[in-house]
């Protein structure tokens, strides 16, 4: 019997294919660059044929490295979460942009909705704010403004990425796991269908969604002509989810941050699903069969992405890995605070008008100040975060941290001296492709249940404490609080 598992792991700047063992060893990745697109500021879109190439690309390499389609198990998928594509259900192709998850373009609408008294329902029933961030409102504006959509009545399918490559994938399956499709706005997370009053309110026909399924089902196979064999499709999670899962966060209270382009925080609560009244969400975490379990979630916009316009918007990284080293050179920040509202601020504040701002410039400031402004950023919104969670009655005794920006040390400590607890690193960072290699797994039948792959997959990990005195951790989070201000206002 085959053992080895595929994960798709599409991001928001790149698409990946890992290839790992049965036991969670990871044995290859193959990764292909994806580009943005910003039409006008606010706005941000991808092209989903150029995801479909870069998946299969990357895929084709890591079967080939396996040994053949015959060597593989299953294939997982796990995705950026609300970014939605619009595509053909004859020929698969994309009918137009695919909007990202980071676009803006739905504030008004959101607003508009917002001061005719819909979010306390919306979040009644989706455990989601009314927000630009979910896939809902995109939907309904792309079919008022692109006409090619209406034009192409019932050819027209609409879902979330990894509906999207599923579709292509087994030729024409339409589905989305549940934790995707309680990202949309459009689903009652306790029902575990589309909601049809949603739908209405959102301008959403209920026709063109996909049908909602489990995280380990088996949703079909792969068409025998893309791989050289049918591959079975049994592991999907939403990218925030899978980490989750990858870090063995399912038992209620365990917590994780992912720092990618933005920094997602979410805490297990089993199978009751949590409400919140700060402003964080509540979302499926997992669904093994007809069982969901949820989490509770703080979304940060702005992580990864923050150090990739240092670097490339203003030119004042080399690289990425410059930012630890600058970091490092200075004493303290210098008073220098980077509020990173570049598109919008998520929880707890939900301010997608906010604008960023660097406040406390001096002749003495250096970019080396403004470098360790940036990533302190990430230790303030976590612990925003932190104290949103604890008035939910969800403290964290510890964090689990992953994501691209986790391999920098120096960030890591910060984190633990900022939020005054022990944070953990797993050795290998990729979270969100183990997660949904578990999943896989389990799908597959190589164990019997997402636990017990969690526990036999999951590797070692690094431990960072607090080092910092009280009275330090007090003058920055002031300093923060006051930066933080100035944007608000």
């Amino acid at each position: 019997m085959a053992e080895n598992i595929i994960v798709i792991d599409e991001g928001t700047t790149s698409t990946r294919t890992m290839l790992f063992a049965a036991d969670g060893t990871p044995l290859g990745s193959a990764q292909r660059e994806i580009q943005q697109h910003y039409p006008t500021p606010g706005l941000v879109e991808h092209d989903a044929s150029e995801i479909w190439e870069a998946t299969l690309a990357c895929t084709r390499a890591m079967i080939k490295k396996a040994g053949g389609a015959d060597q593989v198990a299953a294939i997982g998928i796990t995705n950026q979460r609300e970014t939605v594509v619009f595509w053909d259900r004859m020929t698969g192709e994309s009918l137009a942009p695919a909007i990202v998850w980071q676009d803006r373009r739905t504030a008004a609408d959101c607003a508009a909705l917002k001061e005719a008294g819909h979010e306390a329902a919306v979040q009644a029933t989706t455990g989601l704010l009314l927000d630009p961030y979910f896939s809902g409102s995109k939907i309904g504006w792309a079919l008022r403004n692109w006409p090619q959509l209406r034009d192409a009545g019932e050819r027209l399918a609409v879902g979330t990425i990894e509906s999207y490559l599923i579709f292509r994938l087994t030729g024409g399956v339409h589905v989305s796991d549940a934790t995707n499709a309680s990202r949309t706005l459009l689903m009652d997370i306790e029902g575990g269908d589309w909601d049809a009053g949603l739908c209405d309110l959102l301008g959403v026909p209920m026709s063109l969604l996909p049908e909602i399924t489990g995280c380990t089902t088996t949703v079909g196979t792969t068409d025998p002509d893309l791989f050289g064999g049918a591959i079975p499709i049994c592991g999907m999670a939403g990218d925030q989810q899978a980490a989750t899962i990858g870090q063995a966060c399912l038992a209620p209270g365990q917590t994780k941050a992912t720092f990618g382009t933005g920094a997602f925080i979410l805490s297990a609560s089993g199978t009751t699903r949590p409400h919140s009244t700060n402003r964080l969400l509540a979302t499926v975490l997992v669904q093994e069969g007809d069982v969901r379990s949820y989490a509770l979630e703080g979304s940060v916009f702005v992580a990864g992405s923050l150090i990739k316009w240092l670097r490339d918007g203003l030119g004042l990284l080399a690289n990425a890995g410059e930012s630890e080293g600058l970091a490092r050179s200075v004493a303290d920040n210098g008073g220098v605070y980077l509020v990173p509202a570049l598109t919008g601020l998520g929880a707890p504040h939900w301010r997608p008008d906010a604008l960023a701002a660097i406040s406390g410039l001096s002749f003495a400031s250096t970019k080396a100040h403004v470098a360790r402004a940036a990533l302190e950023a990430q230790a303030y919104q976590a612990h925003d975060l932190k104290s949103a969670f604890a008035a939910d009655g969800v403290d964290w005794a510890d964090l689990r941290i992953d994501g691209g920006m986790a391999a920098n040390d120096w960030m890591a400590q910060d984190l633990a001296d900022m939020l005054d607890l022990t944070v953990e690193r797993p050795d290998f960072v990729e979270s969100t492709a183990l997660g949904a290699a578990m999943l896989a797994a389990t799908g597959a039948g190589l164990y019997p249940d997402l636990a017990s792959a969690a526990k036999a997959m999951r590797g070692t990990a690094t431990r960072f404490t607090p080092a910092l005195d009280a009275a330090k951790r007090k003058t920055r989070l002031a300093g923060w609080q006051s930066a933080l201000a100035k944007v608000l206002s």
